[in-house]
């Protein structure tokens, strides 16, 4: 079965079964309950799933490839719900048998794919998003503007060496100290030290 998108591109429907997504960290984000319902047509996915969790990943004491967002509930209140980006979530996928297992990875490769094809595509589908959340094109041009630099100010910092928590934070503060003439609260644990800028 194909792909169908609802227009504000946070829904996508797999076999006639709505996944929630939700941009983050400029990629998408899916509800793992979705997904395990789509996979495994469970009448309890959300119980299926915390017994994969356990099973696979607590009990083996991995660290979670799993983060929690707010995604709109049936009830329509934002709630947190672990999601996964689309490597984690083929990782996820490994641990549930299902045949729908296969035609799902698939249907999710699609989904990447035309992002790395092309790249534009994501940050069109960040743009539709934001748009959809309310915010005005002004707004929107200058957080993509803002994520654009921000992206070549850390690749240059990266190309020098720059630790990236650490540095990263002092850099971030004298950029904030030297434009808007203010300090931002940064907290850096470092060797059972806090360091404290402000």
């Amino acid at each position: 079965m194909g792909e169908k998108k609802d227009s504000d591109k946070a829904l996508v429907v797999f076999q006639d079964k709505k996944i929630r997504r939700i941009w983050h960290d400029n990629e998408w984000f899916f509800s793992v309950v979705d997904v395990v319902e789509a996979l495994t047509d469970s009448p309890t996915p959300r119980q299926y799933w915390g017994k994969v969790k356990d099973r696979e990943f607590i009990q083996l004491e991995l660290s979670p490839i799993w983060v929690q967002l707010k995604l709109p509930a049936e009830d329509g209140k934002l709630r947190e719900t672990d999601c996964a980006n689309t490597e984690n979530m083929f990782r996820i996928i490994q641990s549930i048998p299902s045949p729908k297992a296969e035609p799902f990875k698939l249907w999710l490769a699609k989904e990447r794919v035309q992002e790395i094809q092309d790249p534009e595509l994501a940050q069109k589908r960040m743009k539709e998003l934001y748009r959809a959340k309310g915010y005005s094109d002004e707004w929107i041009e200058k957080r993509v503007r803002g994520i654009a630099v921000r992206q070549e100010l850390t690749d240059e910092w990266r190309k020098r060496d720059v630790d990236e928590k650490v540095e990263f934070a002092i850099l971030t503060n004298e950029i904030s100290k030297a434009t808007f003439g203010m300090l931002k609260k940064v907290r850096l644990f470092w060797h059972s030290k806090i360091f404290n800028f402000c």
